[in-house]
């Protein structure tokens, strides 16, 4: 397979029409869109191990990925119109949600972007710590949760929701069009289990874990066409010594 290094949020994966095989038939559709609903691009985001781990058992982030990585990372987010990550990955990593690079903000500023995207977390409980920096720096903020009330209402909008689909229409009517979602594991579950998932890109780091309790991608679930169905591969980039792999999941592979 030829590798080859490409802006993970141009325009042509977003628009080109792709042929997907169902049985005999054939049915093209384009990533962007489902059924005339502006809903966003929705891109996974994910760094693991060889043996299939985001991280370890400890009480701190184990550094899965490299120095590289981390800057194409920080590019995603300064071309995404959102970033969701969920309240445990808030609560575990003291996660901000930043894009770091001062050009990259000011070139967001130049094109007219607020300087940074909007940060969305996910709750069940509606239980969050106020003293988190998610809601001290970075601009706008946004909650969604399974329930009404919440402990940061005071810092932040709070909505409710039932299904992951009334997120994506809730942000694609306040203009999101790109979303990165840097998970955790119930996250990226949950998009995936619905199918809401445009792209996967995963970095695969070279080590091993090695412990049978720490978190993974994702948790088992029913996927949408369960363990035979094969995902696109678009591309394989070498980042150092990091692999990234971009699936397009709504998109059938045609075997070799």
């Amino acid at each position: 397979m030829a590798v080859r290094r490409s802006n993970i949020f141009t325009e042509k994966p977003l628009s080109r029409p792709y042929e997907v095989k169902r049985g005999k038939a054939r049915e093209r559709f384009t990533c962007s869109t489902i059924g005339f609903v502006t809903r966003p691009h929705v891109l996974l985001s994910v760094a693991v191990s060889l043996d299939g781990h985001i991280d370890d058992r400890g009480t701190e982030r184990f550094p899965l990925s490299n120095a590289e990585d981390f800057d194409h990372v920080d590019r995603m987010r300064a071309e995404s119109d959102a970033i969701l990550a969920g309240a445990e990955t808030l609560r575990r990593d003291n996660a901000r949600l930043l894009v770091y690079s001062d050009e990259r903000r000011a070139a967001r500023t130049a094109d007219g972007k607020p300087e940074y995207p909007l940060r969305v977390t996910v709750t069940r409980s509606g239980n969050l710590d106020p003293d988190l920096r998610f809601w001290h720096c970075g601009g706008a903020s946004l909650v969604y949760s399974r329930t009404p009330e919440t402990t940061v209402g005071h810092l932040t909008e709070t909505k409710t929701f039932s299904e992951f689909s009334e997120i994506l229409d809730d942000l694609g009517a306040r203009g999101v069009r790109k979303l990165m979602v840097e998970g955790g594991t119930s996250i990226h579950t949950a998009f995936l289990e619905a199918g809401l998932a445009d792209e996967i890109r995963v970095a695969v780091a070279p080590m091993l874990i090695g412990q049978a309790t720490a978190p993974r991608f994702v948790n088992p679930a029913e996927f949408p066409g369960g363990p035979a169905r094969r995902f696109h591969l678009e591309d394989v980039t070498k980042v150092g010594d990091v692999a990234v792999l971009r699936y397009f999941p709504k998109v059938t592979s045609e075997r070799a």
